[in-house]
């Protein structure tokens, strides 16, 4: 195919040359109507490009067909079978994945316990049984690592009617599952194998990358081109190949969830995107990559600082790693992560993706300079003198690898809503989660609904709110308190 093409892109340039003007939605009809102080700050082009997608954009049938074009050039260029585009994000796109294979399954769906809270979600939407695979778990390093194929191996012995896998990689630290073998176990049964490889847009570009879930043989393949693409955010697709998963169901999945409204400006990014890539993608990641590397040696000689690699690596931990994701254990400062970004954002006006109890991260992209590094290790030079001074972090309870292992009672959709009961934290030990309760980032749900609240979880989440923690998603953000399924 024509990959110098951009159907999408192209028609909102053709919009504005035919001088186009809708009595549609969106109201403020290109930026005529913004308030010259909101223009005044985010300029006239967002609204300029901010059109109606069908009968506006396209006519009213669509017959330009542009989003169709654009999705079928996305799937050539990574070799999948069909692309769907999403304005929602991938938390969208892993929703109609799983509905789509397991909707109306009664044997329900194979689940990495280290699932985003966007995959919780969708158990709640769908009414999907979730059979959970748990993570492999550092106790020294505090990190976890995506199932292995024995692991998955075994949770198809428990569970032979499942209709279907799922499993995230890279994980939110750049850890990768062996999804080759992992695929393999799923095929045997015939059963699809999904992966929500949200952070991994760019794998398909650079053969120094981890192994791409559709060249390991994924059926289905969630991305965000905005987390490591270059593309707005919520922009996400979703791969489909072989026959294990109609496409018709996955599209009309989907289309259950998708927004009517659609954001022009995030489908022409992707489109466009797509072309860079396939022009000039190996070249961009190449470099990319060689300053992901002198990062990684630069920070490494910051005193008492440890750039993760090789420690995520090996036969109990994760298979792959992508290094563009440059995860930095401070534990032996005396500081925390959260302390680290805090400090960062305040005094050097720099943002760092994920930061935890001992770690943060900091994420390369294609878009880095030498300009950006030196201003991130510039940055880093001065927190760590910065550091000497800093309080002592609160203390962090972290339970067992199996205390953190809840038990499932109920199905999430049935505790999320059923009754519920609010009550103090003191008194949720044994009471069934009615929430999720999710550090975030990275996004992993501490607690699901229908698993049944233990002491050592909830003395965890206490003492990391206390630390440093954010959990958005209870009802009481504080967890003061809890919403528990009401008892009968």
């Amino acid at each position: 195919m024509d990959h110098t093409r951009t159907p999408f892109l192209d028609a909102v340039d053709r919009y504005h040359r035919d001088n186009r003007y809708g009595f549609t939605p969106p109201g403020h009809r290109q930026g005529r109507g913004v308030d010259a102080r909101v223009t005044g700050i985010l300029g006239m082009d967002p609204f300029r490009c901010d059109l109606l997608a069908s009968g506006g954009l396209d006519d009213r049938k669509s017959s330009g067909h542009y989003l169709a074009q654009a999705e079928e050039l996305m799937a050539d260029a990574v070799g999948a079978s069909s692309a769907f585009f999403s304005t929602c994000g991938s938390s969208l796109s892993v929703k109609a994945a799983m509905m789509a294979v397991a909707g109306g399954c009664e044997g329900g769906l194979l689940v990495g316990r280290d699932s985003h809270k966007s995959i919780i979600a969708g158990l709640i939407f769908s009414g999907v049984q979730p059979r959970w695979m748990t993570p492999r778990w550092d106790a020294q390093r505090h990190i976890s690592h995506p199932p292995s194929p024995r692991q998955v191996e075994e949770a198809w012995q428990q569970h032979p009617d499942a209709a279907g896998a799922l499993i995230v990689s890279p994980s939110p630290y750049g850890t990768c599952a062996d999804i080759g073998a992992i695929a393999q176990v799923c095929h045997r049964r015939g059963k699809p194998l999904i992966v929500d490889e949200a952070w991994g847009a760019h794998l398909p570009f650079h053969e120094e990358l981890p192994t791409w879930a559709m060249d390991a043989g994924a059926d289905v393949c969630v991305v965000s081109v905005h987390k490591m693409g270059a593309g707005f955010e919520q922009g996400s697709v979703f791969h489909l190949q072989g026959d294990r998963v109609d496409p018709a169901r996955l599209s009309a999945c989907a289309d259950l969830l998708m927004t009517t409204s659609p954001n022009v400006m995030v489908y022409a990014a992707m489109d466009g995107w797509r072309r860079q890539m396939v022009e000039h993608g190996h070249e961009l990641l190449s470099r990319a990559l060689d300053l992901a590397e002198q990062v990684r040696g630069e920070i490494a000689d910051i005193p008492d600082v440890q750039v993760m690699e090789s420690e995520l690596l090996g036969a109990e931990a994760s298979h792959d790693l992508d290094r563009l994701q440059v995860l930095v254990d401070v534990s032996q400062t005396g500081t925390s992560g959260y302390q680290a970004a805090d400090w960062l954002r305040q005094h050097k006006q720099l943002d760092l993706g994920l930061s935890d109890h001992r770690r943060f991260l900091a994420t390369m992209s294609i878009a880095d300079r030498d300009l950006t590094v030196e201003r991130l290790l510039g940055s880093l030079s001065a927190w760590r003198a910065a550091a000497e001074d800093f309080s002592r972090p609160r203390p962090l309870y972290l339970p067992s690898p199996h205390q953190l292992q809840l038990e499932s009672v109920m199905l999430p959709r049935d505790a999320f809503f059923g009754p519920t009961d609010t009550v103090a934290i003191g008194e949720a030990a044994g009471r069934i989660a009615a929430e999720q309760v999710t550090p975030y980032p990275p996004g992993i749900p501490v607690v699901v609904p229908g698993e049944r609240l233990t002491s050592p979880v909830l003395e965890y989440l206490r003492s990391g709110v206390k630390a440093g923690m954010m959990v958005p998603d209870p009802a009481d953000s504080s967890l003061e308190t809890m919403r528990v399924t009401a008892e009968r």
